[in-house]
């Protein structure tokens, strides 16, 4: 049996089809921001797919998107989409492909992937942080994602960094969103480029192609302007993880993302800052902060499809 993943990015969308032991036969993308309209999106999936794959072998469709309500199975005023307002995506899904769906926030389904086939096998009670155009987090507690009373539990990239910090899409001023996440790292980039005057590989690169993975090459290089922003994406990283700690007392935190194949000039100052802030009743608890064990190509893929066997199989 085979399961459809879908993950709705801010940037792309990826998807591909999984079976129940996490191997993927097939997976693609599509620019999201290049559809105006959500279902030409759909429209290009089903015919992507149905040229690669017979769709008769599915079993459900799992979809992992931003602000998604798992009890509505719509997106809801995403703010990294280009579609706005409330979209009865799930619905829309299952019209076009004719097949059952389930959709739900792109890190509770990433939290499900880690669970099934990742780092958290066995574990009843962790966090997922997924760090690309924006930051997403699912959270698990006693084995089983945690939704809250309106489908939006854990909305940690818009908690508060800072009363008077940076504007965030969502309407709010200082969320963790716009200082960890690929967008974050950027906006970081340009101020201290402005800050500082030394010489930058960085300088004259415009925003828009100024990604994760240039900004890790110019560290690797010994870029002290690419430096200085890792150092301090991690201390803020680190610093709001260990506020997390406090309302769950999870056993391991796991961070996916574009952001986070930056490796240790990413997670070794967020390591640092998450022990230093820690409550001192936490300290000794062993709490792990990690990188997820999902291939980074492969993750959103088996994270959305877990959904299907979690929720849809019979």
């Amino acid at each position: 049996m085979y399961a459809l993943g879908i993950d709705i990015g801010g940037t792309n969308t990826k998807f591909g089809i999984a079976d129940e032991k996490g191997n993927i036969p097939y997976q693609a993308r599509l620019k999201t921001q290049e559809f105006a309209e959500y279902a030409d999106l759909i429209y290009a999936l089903k015919n992507d797919l149905a040229k690669n794959f017979n769709l008769k072998d599915l079993q459900g469709i799992g979809i992992g998107a931003p602000n998604a309500n798992y009890y509505a199975g719509t997106i809801e005023h995403a703010p990294n989409l280009p579609w706005k307002g409330i979209l009865p995506f799930s619905a829309d899904v299952e019209k076009i492909f004719e097949l059952k769906s389930i959709i739900t926030n792109d890190a509770n389904a990433a939290a499900l992937g880690e669970q099934v086939y990742g780092n958290a096998k066995g574990m009843k009670d962790f966090l997922v942080l997924t760090l690309g155009t924006g930051l997403g987090s699912g959270i698990v507690i006693n084995g089983d994602l945690v939704y809250g009373k309106h489908g939006f539990a854990g909305e940690l990239g818009h908690t508060l960094v800072s009363a008077t910090g940076r504007h965030c899409a969502c309407g709010k001023v200082g969320c963790l969103e716009t200082y960890v996440s690929a967008t974050g790292i950027r906006r970081t980039i340009y101020k201290l480029l402005a800050d500082y005057t030394e010489p930058s590989l960085l300088r004259g690169v415009s925003y828009d192609e100024l990604s994760t993975h240039y900004i890790t090459e110019a560290a690797q290089k010994g870029d002290m302007i690419a430096l200085k922003a890792f150092e301090y994406t991690g201390r803020v990283l680190g610093m709001k993880v260990s506020d997390f700690v406090v309302h769950t007392d999870p056993e391991a935190v796991f961070i996916l993302g574009g952001l986070a194949n930056a490796g240790d000039f990413l997670l070794k100052p967020a390591q640092l800052h998450f022990e230093k802030s820690l409550m001192p009743l936490f300290k000794d608890r062993q709490i792990l902060l990690q990188r997820s064990g999902l291939k980074a190509d492969d993750a959103p893929i088996v994270g959305a499809s877990s959904l299907v066997w979690k929720y849809l199989s019979v």
